[in-house]
């Protein structure tokens, strides 16, 4: 009877050591997934407001200004307009914006961007996908890609255009 509980000893005490492995790299190594500074960042396949379905890959080489933004929040309706005239002022240089709207419905996005006269390209996470993969949590938050896909600068808050201004000149210019 002793020699048959063995095989269970070792396969309990095997995996309390991968368990606490994993606990212990976690923490040690930020393993929650939420995308730092110079980090790669994380991609995503969403839904546009033109119909299409949108990932971030098909932006490899062009910086990027990626902004989660929803239509019930003060500060993200009040940075629109920098947006829109930062993506006027540098798409001609190749600079992408992304709107992200988080959880909303559809009419109710395309009602806001007819409202606010917004042309840069909007997807919609409604299962708030991309959400968890860049571990937002107040908005409006914006991520600053390079050429490269990595994350260059995360801004949490609003955004006035002297800040996207220079962020986005920064990020041309490398």
């Amino acid at each position: 009877m002793g020699n048959a509980r063995k095989p269970v000893q070792i396969i309990i005490l095997v995996l309390i050591v991968l368990l606490g492995g994993y606990a212990i790299g976690t923490s040690a190594f930020g393993g929650d997934g939420k995308p730092e500074e110079g980090s790669r960042a994380p991609s995503f396949e969403l839904l546009g407001l033109d119909g299409k379905t949108h990932k971030l890959d098909e932006y490899k080489g062009k910086p990027i200004v990626l902004n989660f933004w929803g239509s019930w929040c003060a500060p993200c309706v009040k940075e629109m307009p920098a947006l829109e005239a930062q993506w006027e002022k540098w798409k001609a240089q190749g600079v992408v914006v992304v709107g992200i709207n988080v959880g909303e419905d559809q009419m109710t996005v395309q009602n806001f961007v007819n409202g606010t006269g917004v042309n840069f390209l909007i997807l919609m996470d409604p299962e708030r996908e991309a959400v968890r993969s860049y571990g937002i949590s107040p908005l409006p938050t914006t991520f600053f890609i390079n050429a490269k896909g990595k994350i260059d600068t995360i801004h949490i808050g609003q955004l006035d255009l002297s800040t996207l201004d220079a962020q986005i000149g920064k990020l041309v210019n490398r």
